[in-house]
């Protein structure tokens, strides 16, 4: 098994496990990896530290002579740190993105392409209030704001609605 640290053009960083190289280079030569953050499939291969066991240079450390000393480090860096975006800056960020997309999810209404009517409907008082989401054009986004309905663009990954693992 292959562990394999990845980014998406967008900085996403995020891991895949691969049963060998060839089977990660088929994988994204056939187009099935995407961003789990953000659906983007133009993802490439991030250099990582091998795992290194450290048991054997203990043994080592115990029996040195005290003139020459070995140095293990407590934790080694997992690679270099990306402004995913303000929410989700690190990998920890990533993930509470994620949890807080999918509580979006389940708390809101989708109406999709009805979303700009919708919203008007209830800003006039001609439906019922209640949280919905769904899809509008930027024009049709500008429009709302313009009439003084507050909207929010919510990037929304596909994979949002799946679990992770």
């Amino acid at each position: 098994m292959k562990v394999l640290n990845l980014q998406c053009s967008h900085q996403h960083a995020f891991e895949g496990w691969f049963a060998s190289e060839d089977d990660f280079q088929s994988q994204l030569g056939r187009g099935l990896l995407t961003c789990p953050l953000c659906g983007d499939p133009a993802i490439q291969k991030m250099p990582s530290a091998p795992r290194l066991n450290f048991g054997a240079a203990a043994e080592v450390s115990a029996t040195a002579s005290p003139s020459r000393e070995l140095s293990v480090p407590a934790a080694l860096p997992s690679g270099p740190v990306h402004d995913v975006m303000a929410a989700a800056g690190n990998p920890a960020g990533q993930a509470e993105f994620l949890k807080a997309l999918r509580q979006v999810l389940a708390n809101t209404e989708d109406v999709g392409q009805r979303f700009a009517d919708e919203a008007r409907a209830m800003h006039y008082g001609d439906a019922e209030q209640r949280n919905i989401r769904g899809q509008a054009s930027r024009a049709e986004a500008m429009e709302l704001v313009e009439e003084g309905i507050d909207v929010m663009p919510l990037p929304l990954p596909a994979l949002a609605k799946e679990t992770l693992q």
